[in-house]
């Protein structure tokens, strides 16, 4: 029982209309067979200062400048006169597209969810409303056109409860199980609200799958000033028989003036086409 659709949505139509020029360093990328990826819970409107917290965000992901981004707790918010966080975000940044997906309805007031931005062409774009359906989870998937080829990438955000493993297990499953069957390499990348070694993960590792923090590589991706314990639970996923990780990093840990971007931090990666 998904939802599901095709289309492009840009952040603002003189966006829409930049010039393939103003992609050139993703493309560029592409062309030499790397491929940049970040993602980040951005924390809703939560702690009262999201206008602070946007440019910290925004700030985070330019340093490391990837080609795609996956975003999760995402809002918009019209009752609070919010526009959708990762349309404001890629304005700030400056990417052309922009895909949100949320279990509310297009049109609602008030929606919340994952988003995906990138700067490199949209082939294609479909939305999974995840079983169970209960949990009210969501995943998104935006395939992309680099110059080594087409590359799917899926941004997710999983059952939150520790206990909720064999949750997470059935959600991944319907996800791996939605995706096109086409030879298309594919990333996926999230809040999986779980470490690595959490059984309900066990579809994301080897032989199909290789994360971009491997175990140790990180001491945290939540906050621990935001009082969460610390843990790795953000992860990036990408195929190992089309992508080798180059590097991979924690982005957003360190405060500004005493404000984080997030509770969570980011992580993002270089992926090396094989």
């Amino acid at each position: 029982m998904g939802e599901a659709g095709f289309g492009r949505r840009a952040v603002l139509a003189g966006m829409a209309a930049l010039p393939l020029s103003a992609c050139a360093p993703g493309l560029a990328g592409g062309a030499t067979g790397r491929l940049r990826v970040a993602t980040f819970n951005i924390w809703h409107d939560a702690g009262g200062h999201w206008p602070v917290r946007r440019g910290l965000l925004a700030d985070a992901l330019r340093a490391v400048d990837p080609d795609v981004i996956a975003l999760q707790e995402v809002l918009e918010d019209a009752g609070k006169g919010l526009p959708n966080q990762a349309d404001t975000i890629a304005a700030e940044l400056g990417y052309p597209e922009v895909h949100f997906v949320a279990v509310e309805p297009e049109g609602a007031p008030k929606r919340y969810g994952n988003a995906i931005l990138t700067r490199l062409p949209v082939i294609e774009v479909a939305r999974r409303k995840l079983e169970p359906l209960s949990d009210y989870r969501t995943a998104i998937r935006v395939r992309v056109r680099t110059e080594a080829g087409s590359v799917d990438v899926v941004g997710t955000h999983l059952a939150w409860k520790p206990d909720q493993g064999p949750v997470r297990a059935q959600q991944l499953a319907d996800l791996l199980s939605w995706l096109p069957d086409d030879g298309t390499p594919l990333i996926v990348m999230g809040d999986f609200n779980a470490p690595l070694d959490d059984p309900g993960l066990k579809a994301m590792g080897p032989p199909r799958f290789e994360t971009a923090l491997p175990p140790g590589a990180a001491e945290t991706t939540l906050n621990p000033a935001r009082g969460h314990e610390p843990r790795v639970i953000d992860h990036i996923f990408a195929e190992r028989s089309a992508f080798a990780v180059a590097d991979a990093r924690v982005i957003g840990d360190r405060a500004v003036d005493g404000e984080y971007p997030s509770d969570h931090f980011g992580v993002a990666a270089t992926l090396t086409r094989r």
